[in-house]
């Protein structure tokens, strides 16, 4: 595949969406840490945060039932999600990430959402912080696709929804396995810190996954996307 082009307008900028536009994965980290330790899974929230961010419920639940030799129970994301929804419910619309609003509002740029969560869950909590009418319709799922993050198909599958060709696309995202999906697709990648479990640390593996650059401050996007589209 092409790789992207510095230099080359960009047309679309895709957002990741837990981490990026909303702080719900401290939520899940804790969830997940809780629900794996009762049943027979050592883990930490910093084991969750540090292999799991950016990855799909289904897929992490897959490869810990792979790696442990066990068989989860049916019913073992209902109570997760549960947990998830009453912490974030209870956030409102501080659930977002500090100044997400007025970048999305800065950026001239179409822009779309593609994240691991279900369509569910990415238009309950966009909604609950004001920002589902600056995507809806273009909120894409891994639902929609054979395979997930850190697989390229998620970002292939908004650039051709949207209509734009990959080095015209610029991605937005918090984590590891988004940002080596987002590099393997040919799109310039933005890798934000902020949110993660240890930020300082954070940065140089998103570098090393493929970011072109690293922030930290959500009020910097805007000035970003202008400078990686004319570096």
């Amino acid at each position: 595949m092409t790789g992207p082009q510095n230099g080359s307008p960009i047309d679309l900028v895709i957002f990741d969406c837990d981490g990026v536009l909303i702080q719900t994965e401290p939520h899940c980290w804790a969830a997940d840490a809780n629900a794996f330790s009762a049943v027979g899974i050592p883990l930490t929230e910093q084991d969750v945060a540090l292999r799991f961010t950016g990855i799909a419920f289904k897929d992490m639940y897959r490869t810990l039932e792979c790696e442990h030799g066990v068989t989860l129970p049916a019913d073992f994301h209902d109570g997760i999600a549960e947990t998830i929804l009453a912490a974030c419910v209870a956030a409102g619309p501080d659930l977002a990430v500090p100044h997400v609003r007025e970048a999305v509002a800065a950026i001239p740029q179409r822009k779309c959402v593609a994240s691991s969560s279900n369509p569910d869950w990415l238009e309950r909590y966009i909604g609950q912080i004001g920002l589902w009418s600056s995507f809806a319709p273009h909120v894409f799922s891994a639902v929609e696709v054979a395979h997930g993050k850190p697989a390229p198909d998620l970002f292939l599958h908004a650039a051709r929804r949207m209509g734009i060709e990959p080095a015209r696309c610029l991605v937005i995202e918090d984590s590891v396995p988004g940002v080596t999906g987002a590099a393997a697709a040919g799109m310039r990648v933005l890798g934000f810190t902020q949110t993660a479990w240890d930020p300082p640390s954070h940065g140089p593996r998103l570098m090393e996954a493929g970011a072109t650059r690293i922030f930290a401050d959500m009020r910097d996007l805007p000035g970003l996307i202008r400078d990686v589209a004319i570096s």
